[in-house]
């Protein structure tokens, strides 16, 4: 069966895919650079996948402790006891399958948060056993946290962050020994996680990833990544096609948002290619009768996509002006609505102009 992976064309025994190295390369300047960020992209943006990449790349240098919060219940979030042991668990389900080394000494210590008889755990406790982790380990710990999304509205996660920002602050201040670098990923971009879980009078204030460096590198695919992709596709299959206007209209289909590109590309793998010769399929009517299949199906991403609008109004009523009356908005993120669309892919910066995400979103229900 052929699988289509949000950055990578599978099909059996070969895995085509785009190139990340360059993008995780500038991330790897920030991990060295011992900055603390979040990488907050729209559903199915290739956040999981760079991670992984990213965790490869770095794991010569530093010592990596990545984590998914999605492995936590919502019953971690409700006290810090429980987060702590939540926490803790995670790190040794690591250990347990060898993909991180800690000191002796330190796993003992963390062994009093997951057992059952410890009914007092602290957040203070954790984060001081973490950095004594850090004072002795060969390597600098990075620590990597995929699905923060999973911690919204809990105040405790609010706490562990703001645990986070003093170790970051006394590192730089007093030299005392913590993560080299902490990322965060999911859709929402932290900051502005407190505005859910503050009174509305104050949302704004005192955020405790304040100290969060902007993260500004590019997660959209390439016009020469996708050709990339392409070009070794076509080593393999002889369609005869030309991987750099095939490429070129792609990209401007789907603005380089991951799951649109790999979807189309399955597509004409998979369905188009049965309905005329390879070597027309991949061709601008293959892409026009790919594009058409999207439209018509009701994938997650488009799911996802109508949610949100659905649970904003002012937001899906923003992005209708947008769409069907031509208004024209400054791309401002000192506004909520600018902020939150693109938050979940719907709209990109154009020159400093509103403009929507992709030309997709001309033709779905985020009408």
């Amino acid at each position: 069966m052929k699988v289509f992976n949000t950055t990578a064309v599978c099909i059996p025994s070969k895995h085509y895919m785009v190139d990340l190295s360059e993008r995780v390369k500038a991330i790897k300047e920030l991990v060295d650079a011992g900055k603390y960020f979040t990488i907050n992209r729209a559903r199915q943006y290739g956040k999981t996948t760079t991670l992984t990449a990213l965790r490869r790349f770095l794991a010569t240098e530093y010592t990596v402790l990545s984590i998914d919060f999605q492995g936590l219940g919502n019953a971690s979030f409700q006290t810090e006891e429980k987060f702590c042991k939540g926490f803790a668990g995670l790190i040794f389900d690591k250990l347990e399958y060898g993909l991180i080394r800690i000191p002796e000494e330190i796993i003992g210590q963390l062994k009093d948060f997951v057992s059952d008889n410890n009914e007092n755990n602290k957040l203070e406790d954790l984060t001081r056993i973490l950095r004594r982790w850090c004072g002795k380990s060969e390597n600098p710990v990075v620590l990597i946290i995929d699905e923060v999304d999973s911690a919204t509205n809990n105040q405790v996660f609010m706490d562990f962050l703001a645990q986070l920002r003093d170790g970051y602050i006394t590192r730089d201040t007093d030299g005392v020994p913590t993560f080299q670098s902490v990322i965060l990923a999911g859709v929402t971009d932290v900051k502005h996680l407190k505005n859910k879980i503050r009174p509305e009078e104050n949302h704004k204030e005192n955020s405790p990833w304040n100290i969060a460096t902007d993260f500004t590198i590019d997660m959209s695919l390439s016009e020469d990544g996708i050709k990339g992709m392409l070009d070794e596709y076509e080593a393999d299959h002889q369609s005869g096609m030309d991987t750099a206007a095939i490429a070129k209209s792609i990209r401007e289909y789907t603005n380089g948002y991951p799951f649109l590109v790999s979807r189309i590309c399955q597509l004409i793998d998979e369905r188009v290619s049965k309905t005329m010769p390879l070597s027309d399929a991949w061709t601008g009517r293959g892409i026009d009768e790919a594009v058409k299949l999207i439209l018509s199906e009701n994938n997650t991403l488009f799911q996802s996509l109508t949610k949100n609008l659905n649970n904003y109004p002012e937001l899906k009523a923003a992005v209708r002006s947008v769409l069907m009356e031509g208004t024209k908005l400054a791309y401002n993120l000192q506004q909520d609505a600018i902020v939150q669309m693109q938050m979940y892919g719907l709209i990109r910066n154009d020159h400093n102009t509103v403009r929507i995400a992709n030309s997709f979103l001309y033709n779905t229900k985020c009408r």
